[in-house]
């Protein structure tokens, strides 16, 4: 074995345990208080959900990277492969859903009663459960487009190449399959990162609003302190930061590796720790993201 493919090996298993056992204690942690309480907050929903998808990505992804860099080739057949890339792909996309769902709400909820949003304060946490199962059923339907593809093509010798960079049969290059790429998966993730950076600013500014109304109201010995604001638009800051820094890169990554032919090791695996990033450091940055409405109002 390589000394590089060792230390790649031992990044995706670090990646992969601290990854697992964050959204692992964190959805742990819900379903005590649900199991208690009988009950969830709205934003602790779509958490669990965004939890869960993250979990289905790192195990899928991590595992098949892990075995890869390690040298565990074959470990898995053609069928078992695929299954596992699916899963990759459908935890990615539900990821980011969840993601941008929690911001927009998040973004709803802060907004003034005088705003075009106030209706929808009544009406969205009634209908949560409603947007997050569609929002399930919509990756998964999407997420079956390159299985029937490979299915329908009927040859997988012609579409298909094994590469000893690669962990296992992959779908082969050609034009059409790295558009249909870049059609269903790159562009909706760069929108989806438009509106989370929308919905984020949104949230900046209205903390920004709160907290100059709000000043004369405090102490001089007070005010010297961090605001409730100040900590809310830091978490805020601190997601979008981090899922532009991760996650739109990521998708920009695997948009290369989709048109390139021939991609290089250190693309393929680059691509691959980026993207493990943000479902690894999710749980500890969204729990203190989802106090944002609770920090705005303290």
């Amino acid at each position: 074995m390589d000394l590089k493919d060792l230390v790649i090996g031992i990044v995706f298993l670090l990646q992969s345990t601290v990854g697992i056992l964050g959204n692992l204690s964190l959805l742990s942690c819900y379903f005590i208080h649900y199991h208690i309480e009988q009950t969830l907050k709205t934003t602790d929903v779509i958490l669990t959900h965004l939890f869960t998808a993250n979990f289905l990505i790192i195990l899928s992804k991590g595992m098949l990277e892990t075995m890869k860099a390690l040298g565990m080739k074959g470990f898995f057949n053609d069928f078992s492969c695929k299954l596992l890339l699916y899963i990759q792909r459908l935890g990615r996309s539900m990821s980011m859903g969840t993601t941008c769902l929690l911001s927009v709400f998040q973004a709803i909820t802060i907004s003034s009663g005088d705003s075009c949003w106030n209706g929808l304060k009544v009406k969205a946490p009634k209908h949560i459960r409603l947007f997050t199962s569609l929002c399930w059923i919509l990756c998964i339907s999407v997420n079956m487009i390159f299985p029937v593809y490979l299915y329908t093509k009927g040859n997988s010798n012609n579409l298909t190449h094994k590469n000893d960079m690669k962990y296992c049969s992959t779908v082969g290059h050609d034009e059409f399959t790295g558009s249909l790429y870049t059609a269903f998966f790159v562009f909706p993730e760069i929108l989806l990162s438009v509106l989370i950076i929308w919905s984020s600013s949104s949230m900046v500014l209205i903390l920004y609003r709160h907290k100059q109304q709000v000043q004369y109201m405090r102490c001089i010995r007070v005010s010297s302190k961090t605001s409730p604001e100040s900590k809310a638009t830091q978490s805020i800051l601190v997601l979008v930061f981090t899922f532009l820094g991760f996650y739109a890169l990521s998708s920009i990554l695997q948009g290369c590796v989709a048109l390139i032919y021939n991609p290089s090791w250190w693309l393929l695996n680059i691509t691959a720790i980026i993207s493990l990033c943000f479902p690894t450091l999710g749980p500890f940055v969204m729990s203190h993201y989802a106090t944002v409405p609770r920090l705005c109002y303290s």
